[in-house]
This record gives structure tokens, sequence and C-alpha cells, in this order.
């Protein structure tokens, strides 16, 4: 049975930092390409971050510079490390796996607000 189990969101200050995890299993970790895609209220879901599994990573435009994905294939768990939020960063954060089927985390809540 394929899980990816999102953690680490909260509520916290504009200017502060999270750090997202996204354990895995029942899937060949390594092979998969991970990221993080991100739903506010009312608004579609939209890519967050990417990374290869060879650990190349993309951004959106949005989050560069702020945000940052990392892997750790021994431990099949995907990060994301969340800088210098904004109130716009709000939305429900998922962990998304892809190789020859996509799956989908159950997303955690990340809400900036002061």
């Amino acid at each position: 049975q394929v899980q990816l189990v999102e953690s680490g969101g909260g509520l916290v200050q504009p200017g502060g930092s999270l750090r997202l995890s996204c354990a895995t299993s029942g899937i060949n970790f390594r092979v998969y390409a991970m990221g993080w895609y991100r739903q506010a209220p009312g608004k579609q879901r939209e890519l967050v971050a990417t990374i290869s599994s060879n650990g190349m990573a993309n951004y959106a435009d949005s989050v560069q510079g702020r945000f940052t994905i990392s892997r750790d294939n021994a431990r099949s768990t995907v990060y994301l490390q969340m800088n210098s939020l904004k109130p716009k960063d709000t939305a429900v954060y998922y962990c998304n796996g892809r190789f020859v089927a996509t799956y989908w985390g159950q997303g955690t809540q990340v809400t900036v607000s002061s």
C-alpha cells in the first residue's frame, strides 16, 4: 500500500519558518520525482517545488529564494524548508510522488498570520 504522509504544518507569523516533511512508503522512493503543491481557499492547486530522482530542484517564481526542497533517499522522505513566510503562502500543502504512477498525500495546513 502506497502512503505519503505530510507533517510539519501549523500557524506561523509572517517572516517565520516551517519545515514540512513527507514520509513515503510502498514505493521505490529513489526513482520517484517528488514535489510539493499547495492549494489556497478558492484557488486551484499550484506547483511549489519539485525535485527529480537525481536531486535537481525547481521552484515556482513565488517561492524562489525562500523555499528549499530536499530529499533523503535513505529515509524515503522529501522536505520543504520554508523561510520568510508571507500571508499569501497560507494554503494546504500536498506532497506528490511521480514515476509510472502519481501519488498524493493528504495535505498539511500552513497558516501565516500575525
